[in-house]
């Protein structure tokens, strides 16, 4: 048990419905391990999330607290005017890199402009999983889809257009080392303002 007396099990949610292996669980787990570390009461956190696989994984962690899943790319706007509405509560979003960096990616800029007290994390694979497998702005220049289609463009990286906006928190991990993520979810969390975290998260 933490210092508050909850077991890991009081900050899981329900059973992960993705695809089995898929990195996006493994950063559930580390958001999990991370609150239950930080021994956070579950119901001073609210969740907040878009459009993809990504959006959904809030489902499968702090069962117990607030959440609200918003539409394609507009997370940050919803975050920002429940921050505007209660400041007692840590605010959680999380996003895909195609939610992020293509139509959210206006949504972004401003969160991290105004230094909304917030961690963001970014589960970063560089497609649009849930709709099978279109580049997302973040796939490498020469990546291939399953039917063969290489991508032309460069990719948006979020921690450099974190720097370049302001953000006051940047970081990057990957969703298999917990080692790392972890202490990073932690210490974004505990970050006021704006704390941005890009999770390499295969898919």
């Amino acid at each position: 048990v933490n210092e508050l007396g909850y077991t890991k099990a009081a900050y899981e949610g329900s059973i992960s419905t993705l695809c089995a292996g898929c990195g996006h669980d493994s950063i559930s787990g580390a958001i999990v391990r991370a609150c239950h570390e930080l021994s956070i009461e579950p119901h001073k956190i609210a969740k907040l999330s878009g459009i993809g696989c990504s959006s959904k994984t809030p489902t499968y962690f702090l069962g117990k607290s607030h959440g609200f899943n918003s539409v394609h790319g507009r997370m940050p706007s919803v975050v920002t005017g429940a921050a505007m509405a209660n400041r007692d509560l840590l605010y959680l979003g999380v996003s895909g890199d195609g939610d992020t960096l293509s139509i959210g990616f206006g949504q972004l800029a401003h969160a991290i402009r105004r230094n909304i007290n917030m961690t963001y994390i970014c589960e970063n694979n560089g497609v649009y999983g849930l709709t099978k497998g279109q580049f997302s702005a973040a796939a490498d220049i020469g990546s291939k889809t399953k039917k063969g289609e290489t991508n032309q463009q460069p990719p948006i990286d979020p921690c450099l257009t974190g720097l370049t906006l302001g953000a006051t928190f940047v970081a990057r991990s990957f969703s298999g080392d917990k080692q790392q993520l972890v202490p990073l979810i932690k210490a974004a969390m505990k970050h006021p303002g704006f704390a941005l975290i890009d999770v390499l998260s295969p898919c």
